[in-house]
């Protein structure tokens, strides 16, 4: 027991010669070893907790976030122990870079952790909404959380080296005023789709009609990409269009099916003024009724419109189920109006001049 009383006052000794290396080497050891100890302990305590927070569904990416956590509480205590070294051997001309070094170390674990909460928001938000556009927001955020976190700790750790970053930070705002100015187009755009992203007047999937189609082809189509930049249209003649979202921003948009794909159509048909008009409604109902797609309630309903100068002008008003068959309802209706105006004598107007030739004798 004498034994041990002795040992440990030479220990205790060694510990308080502040001066000598024995000391000095020992103290070393000593936080080296209670450091590693530490950080073993705390690694088998974080994986029981990870195999038993396994059942629960909100630690479903328990796997990376566990990982970020361990080299988070290793870069802590590389912190500590790193300090007491510092000041122990005083070497205080190491001390800023140390510091400095570990805040970009760290930065890492802070982004991936930045990524895995995006992703679970993502995997609980985006994936169970029908729209797209949710994806586009979150894969913007994955992108630029590096940045904007890499570039916080940069700064930290030229602050703490003493480097004034206040002219780099001008610097860089001079930089992007003159950039802006030079891609004022491209940033107008990139500012437009973020505006699309959020305001949503329209998701891919909708049918919007298109005033930059090429003459003589169809002025409307489907929405097949939201980018930030432009925004893709794919019309009924299957030609691309591409416009950019500026564009799209300062001009109405026509969404025929952002609250639902049923829509109203209006037909113009005129006839005669010797024709018999409601025989002439009775037929137009007919074909209406006749079409498949054509809705039965609100049932199809025929109005007269004006008395035109040689011709009584209807007008027919269907709901049809599927927006997208809008002109194929007012060709199928045109054509079999006409036949059935046919078969029971209406008559289609058109223009009438009588010339009378009076020839007089001279």
């Amino acid at each position: 027991m004498e034994t041990w009383h002795i040992l440990f006052n030479k220990l205790i000794e060694l510990l308080d010669a502040q001066t000598t290396w024995p000391g000095i080497f020992l103290k070393t050891l000593m936080v080296l070893a209670v450091t590693f100890t530490v950080w073993v302990i705390i690694k088998k305590v974080l994986s029981v907790v990870a195999k038993r927070l396994e059942k629960f569904s909100l630690f479903d990416i328990n796997d990376e976030l566990f990982i970020i956590i361990r080299k988070s509480i290793r870069y802590f205590l590389i912190l500590i122990a790193g300090t007491y070294l510092i000041r122990m051997f005083g070497l205080t001309f190491i001390k800023n870079p140390f510091h400095a070094l570990l805040i970009i170390l760290i930065a890492a674990p802070i982004k991936d952790f930045f990524i895995i909460t995006l992703t679970y928001l993502e995997r609980s938000i985006a994936q169970k909404t029908d729209t797209k556009v949710d994806n586009i927001i979150f894969d913007l955020l994955n992108k630029f959380s590096g940045v904007i976190v890499y570039a916080f700790a940069i700064i930290l750790a030229l602050d703490i080296l003493g480097i004034n970053v206040m002219p780099f930070i001008a610097g860089a705002g001079i930089l992007g005023v003159a950039v802006g100015f030079a891609a004022k187009d491209t940033l107008s755009n990139l500012i437009a789709g973020v505006l699309l992203i959020i305001d949503r007047p329209f998701e891919i999937g909708d049918r919007i009609e298109v005033w930059s189609a090429p003459a003589g082809s169809s002025t409307w189509g489907d929405v097949i990409d939201i980018g930030l930049r432009a925004t893709k249209i794919k019309t009924t003649d299957n030609i691309v269009i591409i416009i950019p979202n500026n564009e799209i921003m300062t001009r109405d948009i026509v969404n025929y099916t952002i609250i639902s794909s049923k829509i109203r159509v209006r037909i113009n048909i005129g006839i005669a003024y010797e024709s018999n008009l409601e025989t002439a409604k009775a037929a137009i109902i007919r074909v209406a009724e006749a079409v498949n797609w054509v809705a039965k309630n609100p049932a199809p309903k025929v109005v007269v419109r004006n008395f035109g100068e040689s011709s009584v002008d209807l007008q027919l008003r269907v709901w049809i189920n599927d927006a997208r068959k809008r002109m194929d309802t007012i060709s199928y209706i045109t054509d079999n109006v006409k036949a059935e105006f046919d078969k029971t004598g209406v008559e289609i107007p058109y223009p009438k001049r009588n010339i009378t030739i009076i020839q007089k004798n001279i």
